[in-house]
């Protein structure tokens, strides 16, 4: 079972493969959404890693519900392995554009906002899953640079789940280290806790630890967990309706809860 792999083609042609978070085509229309109604953005510019097929496509689910709600959109790619990002960041600010949108990686994304500070760049940034992360909580950390992401779980959703795994954090150093020296409680950590329970259902509907009995019983799994509720269509992709979207309180430098969409 996949935990937070968004991209739609995860699961194509493989019958034993699930998975229970939401895929990018929801992803990429709901922060488009988002950009349009409540940061009321009209032009926005999209970058993307070359050849990465999460980037670019979530770029173009981006794109498409973007120009549906009557936006424009510029967009851009970097080659692999890039470090300097002044040159699509100017870009996109001279250009007039009213959000920059980059479903880009940890080690990008945490660039990308270390130069915007820098260069004063004060254009919105709106990212994806993989910039819910301490990293880039610890790179926007007393700068200007306004952060946006869409993400699985925000911390507040659910109080017994959130105390008990902040007491394993606080009560675990090397616990603590790994994530980011803080006990702040990512989407990855609520996701990876509940996909260990909708194993645990699945083994309890089989009755059994034989692995076909196990693929047998899976479909019909339904689970309420942290992150919501869980149940899978016919191609084994979770049935989701719910992101949230967080925002960086750069001077407290923690994550805030912004909405649901």
């Amino acid at each position: 079972m996949g935990v937070t792999c968004t991209n739609p083609n995860v699961t194509a042609g493989n019958s034993h493969y699930f998975r229970i978070c939401f895929l990018d085509p929801f992803q990429g229309t709901v922060l488009a959404n988002y950009a349009s109604s409540e940061l009321k953005a009209k032009k926005a510019y999209c970058l993307g890693e070359n050849g990465n097929e999460y980037d670019q496509g979530l770029v173009t689910f981006f794109k498409q519900a973007f120009e549906k709600a009557g936006g424009t959109v510029v967009t851009d790619s970097f080659p692999k392995d890039n470090s300097d990002f002044s040159s699509y960041l100017n870009k996109a600010k001279d250009q007039g554009c009213d959000v920059f949108f980059a479903p880009v990686s940890i080690a990008y994304s945490t660039q990308l906002v270390s130069q915007a500070a820098s260069l004063n760049i004060g254009i919105p940034f709106l990212g994806s899953d993989t910039w819910d992360d301490n990293m880039v909580l610890q790179a926007a950390k007393g700068t200007n640079v306004q952060v946006f992401v869409s993400t699985f779980y925000a911390e507040g959703g659910n109080k017994t789940f959130d105390d008990g795994i902040k007491a394993y954090i606080n009560g675990n150093a090397d616990a603590k280290t790994t994530n980011g020296g803080d006990d702040t409680i990512s989407a990855v950590t609520a996701m990876g806790y509940d996909v260990y329970y909708v194993a645990l259902e699945a083994l309890k509907a089989a009755g059994s630890t034989d692995p076909a009995k196990v693929m047998e019983a899976l479909p019909g799994v339904t689970y309420d967990g942290v992150s919501g509720h869980i149940a899978f269509d016919e191609t084994g992709d979770a049935i989701r309706d719910t992101a949230y979207i967080k925002t960086i309180d750069t001077a407290a430098n923690v994550w805030k809860f912004v909405t649901q969409q």
